[in-house]
């Protein structure tokens, strides 16, 4: 096929018909619509169904009805929207339900505006619903990463039976490279009995369903989450680090915003400070190792993020003390610059903390 130009939301919705989604319920709100506009084109074309529903509580609810009959589907929102999707991503988790849930944020609280933003890091990460549950998810840094993202994002729910959350936002969303997609690449089967796809064999239906009155039954259900969240930890983490082995300082950044960290760290180190970046790109399951494997020699991280603040509370926690940890962050929709990011790289190194 080679390489095309296209913008991020489309390649979202193209890397998802590559992966085998054949269903999309979704409702459009700027910075993702053209998601929603791009499956309503496309999946006809692949014997598919696109819904839009009245309301993105709607469509959750329809994700998790396709989601029971055993098909991949996906739904996609920004940030107030994903937040109306909250109680049904808790009852896709409760019902152990596989779904891809795509929120391309932008600023808040509230509608905020349309500009790009990470401050839906509490809500994707610490279970936005209900219970004790989590969602994976995953958080692309460019276009091309989107489609190989994409694809695990399906295979980690199928796998586990949980609904899986890609993480970008409005300059993700929006912006334009080229990118390839693999014909033919084979779209792994995984065995679904629990599908509600008729009775069982013994001629007894097939129910799939979050309520259990059952004090006790409900507890062992809770156990078996925390089972399959241990083997998530345990297998389905990842990172990148750039120039850490022998850094002083390291930044800690993810999806675009870890683009321009990465250019401040090139900066730094043409005029000889020793400064790397570790760029978390499950967000849930946090990556400790890179954090692990440096925290006792390094003079301090920087977690920089366009938020006020919230996942350098989970690096403090990997770091545990060993070493300082600050902060510089943007938020209300403005992107942070090289520069900027330079520029505090530059004060941790003079010593100077603010």
């Amino acid at each position: 096929m080679g390489k095309v130009l296209m913008k991020g939301n489309e390649v979202i919705a193209e890397a998802a018909v590559h992966a085998g989604c054949k269903y999309f319920f979704g409702y459009p709100i700027t910075p993702q619509s053209e998601l929603v506009a791009y499956m309503a084109r496309r999946l006809p074309e692949v014997g598919g169904l696109f819904l839009q529903a009245e309301s993105e509580v709607a469509a959750i609810n329809m994700v998790y009805g396709a989601a029971s009959a055993g098909v991949r589907v996906m739904t996609s929102s920004s940030s107030p929207g994903f937040s109306l999707k909250q109680e049904g991503i808790s009852y896709l988790a409760g019902a152990q339900l596989p779904a891809v849930i795509v929120n391309i944020a932008r600023g808040g609280p509230g509608l905020g505006n349309i500009q790009p933003a990470q401050s839906d890091y509490f809500q994707v990460t610490k279970g936005g619903g209900h219970g004790d549950y989590h969602t994976p998810v995953l958080a692309p840094a460019s276009l091309q990463e989107i489609v190989e993202l994409t694809k695990d994002a399906f295979d980690i729910a199928d796998r586990y039976r949980t609904p899986v959350i890609l993480l970008g936002d409005g300059m993700l969303g929006q912006m334009m490279e080229p990118v390839e997609f693999t014909e033919g690449t084979e779209i792994r089967k995984f065995d679904k009995p629990w599908a509600t796809t008729g009775t069982r064999g013994d001629g007894t239906p097939r129910t799939i369903t979050s309520l259990d009155l059952d004090a006790e039954s409900l507890e062992k259900r809770n156990w078996e989450l925390q089972r399959k969240f241990a083997a998530i930890l345990e297998n389905e983490v990842r990172f990148e680090t750039y120039l850490t082995k022998d850094a002083d300082y390291i930044m800690v950044a993810f999806g675009t915003v870890a683009r321009i960290t990465m250019n401040a760290v090139n900066k730094a180190r043409e005029v000889g400070v020793r400064v790397g970046l570790i760029r978390p790109i499950s967000l849930w399951p946090f990556p400790e190792k890179p954090f692990l494997e440096t925290r006792g020699r390094v003079k301090g991280y920087i977690s920089v993020e366009m938020s006020a603040g919230q996942m350098v509370e989970d690096v403090r926690l990997v770091v545990e003390g060993h070493a300082p940890v600050d902060f510089f962050g943007r938020t209300g929709g403005i992107v942070p610059t090289q520069e900027e990011i330079f520029e505090k790289i530059m004060m941790a190194a003079r010593g100077v903390t603010v």
